[in-house]
């Protein structure tokens, strides 16, 4: 029985039925709440016992271990005697509740507002009403007056407000006011000190076509405020009442609507064949691949027609800038469509051939600068030598916007041998100060991400925080979701990197892979979850023990030895190793050396121990995976 828990409400547990579990009295209960407080940390009995009396009893601490008992037999009633327990655990002094982040509905509930805050709309509003329909009445409803809950309570229901007012805006945004008046109107009488849900519910009141009600809200808002607190309302609350009094197209025109007579504009006046088009397409699709998961597939399909409608017309200059004018930035090393990005390199190719040097320039550093993003994860140089010629021309031009391009194909190309994350660390520094300096948003981020993967591999995990926070701060600031899937792996890496236990470890990494669903990038996706799991249990010596249909994608070679080892067949596992290709240079090169000198050692396979070891002495001073952002074998590659 693997049972889920709820707080959003009276603490309570269900079994795999949904059937709820026998707690047994109000103790027991609060003991259970009170290791859910604690996310899987230990908490101490002597701390339970001053948690749960005022004054404790002579054998407080016999009682708590009692409470403990009844719960476990609860949650646990298939558990054979005398075996140890796999959910409430003795760990040390204490007690831990091992719950995944799936287990409980306040962690489901915070993951799930933290999702729909980079979702579209309409996945948003859905997102929202599910996770709110989560809530029974006030968290550790009969445990209000514990300071011990005190905390999580008032984050939860901060957390709860916000999205009751986040979901109101979603039902704006997809044209349903009228379903969000009776909602806002009562949860303003409830909650009247925020101005953020005054304001949705006079918009709403706007939309619905009932101008003087949605005047006589902000009134009524501006005189609780004066009364009550003394204070004027908020600039926002103040233009939207002016707005709404001058009816102003404002406040009728959502972002979708603007797009559509933006479009029906441009079909008007742009003729179907002109060239215009296909620059202008090429725009759009730029914008496209960082506005989301959906947005970057379209993107990448429609992305290999422009090209091919560019070569049609016969203008290599033409073709150079429908080609160059996608400078969307990439992080990951390997290709998310290897068989179109071949395509186009050869298109750049032949563009390439065609135009003048000296002449063309410009379109010669765009067209190279996008061999050398297109050929990442190829064993070819061709890419590193076309990224180098970009940055040579975009130096000489002194192209700020030229050179940010060719360094994130310079990026891609410093994994010709291990131990470069000091370079790849300087291209971030140049791309962050270049982006800054003229207001390159994407490579600003990228240049983020690029110092975030170099200073975890130096072990500088406070530095690589800094840049994981300027990242998100930035994708927050310019709607960039993708930016937190890279972001929630480095944190989910790093937490396994510091010691986080087996459990918490594998939860994060977990955790961060559902980010990955839907969002566009099958050469990121494909593969990665289960190599760090397999990674972080052959660095903690745990069994590499997987379901038999787990899907490994392109790191099955590496990971198959380790399968075979844990399934008792070490001829077998050395064979599979010996069959195993060198890793590519990329940002996983690390850790499938790693990985190949791990299995080297369980087999004794001497030649390859020490091919492993020479290929990770130069990383000597570096966290072997750590520069992926995502994963790590949590030690430090071994010295030759």
């Amino acid at each position: 029985m693997t049972p889920t828990f709820g707080v959003l409400g009276p603490v309570v547990a269900w079994d795999e039925a949904g059937v709820p579990v026998e707690l047994k009295g109000p103790r027991h209960r609060a003991v259970l709440a009170r290791l859910i407080v604690a996310r899987g940390r230990v908490v101490p009995v002597g701390v339970i016992v001053d948690d749960l009396w005022v004054d404790p009893p002579a054998g407080a601490k016999g009682a708590v271990r009692t409470f403990v008992s009844a719960l476990r037999r609860a949650l646990e009633p298939q558990r054979a005697a005398r075996t140890a327990a796999r959910l409430l655990v003795t760990d040390g002094p204490g007690y831990a509740l091992r719950a995944g982040p799936e287990s409980v509905d306040a962690w489901r509930f915070e993951h799930t507002v933290a999702e729909a805050a980079t979702a579209a709309p309409g996945r948003a509003l859905e997102l929202l009403e599910e996770a709110l329909g989560w809530w029974r009445g006030p968290s550790y409803a009969e445990f209000a007056g514990e300071s011990w809950a005190h905390a999580d309570r008032t984050r939860l229901e901060e957390l709860r407000l916000s999205a009751v007012e986040r979901r109101a805006e979603a039902r704006l945004a997809v044209g349903l006011a009228p379903e969000a008046v009776p909602d806002l109107d009562a949860f303003v009488a409830e909650h009247p000190w925020r101005e953020g849900a005054w304001r949705l519910l006079a918009l709403a009141l706007y939309r619905c076509g009932r101008q003087g009600e949605a005047l006589a809200v902000l009134r009524r808002a501006r005189e609780l405020l004066a009364e009550e607190l003394g204070i004027d309302p908020s600039p926002q609350l103040t233009s939207l009442e002016t707005d709404i009094l001058r009816r102003d197209d404002r406040l009728e025109l959502d972002p979708d609507r603007m797009w559509e007579r933006a479009a029906a504009a441009y079909d008007r006046t742009v003729a179907s064949g002109a060239r215009a088009r296909l620059e202008s397409t090429v725009g759009l699709l730029r914008s496209l691949a960082v506005a989301g998961g959906s947005g970057l597939a379209a993107a990448r399909e429609q992305r290999l027609a422009t090209i091919v409608a560019a070569e049609r017309l016969g203008d290599p200059e033409l073709t150079a800038r429908v080609i160059g004018a996608y400078d969307v930035p990439g992080i990951w090393t390997r290709s998310d469509d290897p068989q179109q990005a071949a395509l186009i390199v050869a298109a750049a190719e032949r563009t390439l051939a065609r135009l003048s040097p000296g002449v063309h320039d410009t379109a010669r550093a765009r067209l190279l600068a996008t061999i050398a993003l297109e050929s990442r994860g190829t064993p070819r140089d061709r890419g590193l030598r076309a990224a180098r010629e970009s940055e040579a021309i975009a130096r000489a031009l002194d192209d700020p916007a030229l050179l940010a391009s060719a360094l994130n194909g310079v990026f891609m190309h410093t994994f010709h041998r291990s131990g470069l994350a000091p370079e790849r660390d300087a291209i971030g520094r140049e791309l962050i100060t270049l982006s800054v300096r003229h207001g390159f948003v994407n490579f600003e981020v990228l240049g983020h991400l690029v110092r975030l993967q170099a200073l975890g591999a130096l072990g500088d995990f406070a530095g690589a925080d800094e840049h994981a926070a300027a990242a998100d701060d930035l994708a927050e600031r310019h709607e960039r979701p993708l930016v937190a899937v890279f972001t929630t792996w480095y944190r989910a890496m790093r937490a396994a990197a510091t010691g986080a236990s087996d459990a918490d470890a594998e939860a994060g990494y977990r955790a961060a892979a559902k980010l990955l669903d839907g969002s566009g990038m099958p050469g990121l996706e494909h593969g990665i979850l289960p190599l760090a799991l397999l990674c972080l249990r052959v660095s903690r010596g745990l069994p590499a023990t997987f379901d038999a249909d787990t899907e490994w994608g392109p790191y099955e070679p590496w990971a198959r030895p380790h399968l075979l080892l844990a399934d008792g067949r070490p001829d077998d596992a050395a064979a599979a190793l010996r069959r195993a290709p060198d890793p590519p240079r990329d940002l996983l090169v690390e850790a499938l050396w790693s990985l190949i000198e791990h299995a080297a050692a369980a087999v004794g396979d001497a030649r390859l121990i020490e091919r492993a070891r020479d290929e990770l002495a130069t990383a000597a001073g570096e966290i072997a995976g750590a520069g992926s952002g995502m994963l790590t074998m949590g030690l430090r590659p071994v010295r030759g």
